[in-house]
């Protein structure tokens, strides 16, 4: 038996712009077969969930306040009662959309979507499946072939290696017997060769690249 047959799918927007909110919140209503609640942050969401949940499906922003990254998806998930959570965003990176499904995420959902292809992703996630828009999935492809030509010097890359290990410029010096000095050097070189602007986003562009 068909359950949203006879009621009507709870999904819980949450995100810190009252724009966005309201926008998701008037479409997701006018659905026949949808009922919609709203959170403005990760803590809001996750005592709605606590309090009136869980939810046929939760869409969580990225970025908003509690998130810290992918680690928000963690705590939703923990909160909502088995049901699907799945990330609101507008430009995510292969390692976040690779983190999102890892965690066990029902997917992500764009910002930039029609409400068309919105209808049809939210039930689709709240059924169970797991949705990664296509043109994600191209961008992916496209970096792959583009990862041919890595920039980096060896030296670089064994760097960058305890730079994704989380490994601050001390203890990567201490591991490779190098100044610490001379690891900010390699550092800048590496951002610089990634067209990264600090050693967190170089180490998301290496992995977008799949060269770590």
């Amino acid at each position: 038996m068909n359950s949203t047959a006879s009621s009507p799918l709870r999904i819980l927007v949450a995100d810190d712009h009252a724009m966005v909110l309201e926008m998701f919140q008037q479409f997701l209503s006018s659905l026949p077969d949808v009922e919609a609640f709203t959170a403005p942050d990760l803590d809001a969401a996750v005592a709605r969930m606590g309090s009136e949940g869980p939810f046929d499906l939760a869409l969580i922003d990225l970025n908003m306040p509690g998130m810290n990254g992918t680690g928000g998806l963690r705590k939703a998930l923990e909160h909502n009662g088995g049901k699907p959570v799945a990330i609101l965003t507008s430009n995510p990176s292969a390692a976040v959309v690779s983190d999102i499904l890892h965690i066990g995420g029902a997917g992500l959902v764009l910002k930039t979507t029609s409400l068309k292809d919105l209808a049809n992703e939210v039930r689709f996630m709240a059924a169970g499946g797991r949705y990664i828009p296509v043109e994600l999935i191209e961008n992916a492809r496209v970096k792959a072939r583009e990862a041919s030509n890595v920039p980096l010097s060896d030296r670089e890359m064994t760097v960058l290696e305890l730079l994704a290990e989380g490994k601050p410029n001390r203890e990567i010096g201490e591991a490779l017997s190098l100044a610490e000095a001379t690891v900010k050097m390699h550092v800048k070189s590496i951002c610089s060769k990634l067209g990264a602007s600090n050693r967190t986003q170089a180490v998301i562009v290496a992995r977008d690249m799949n060269i770590i």
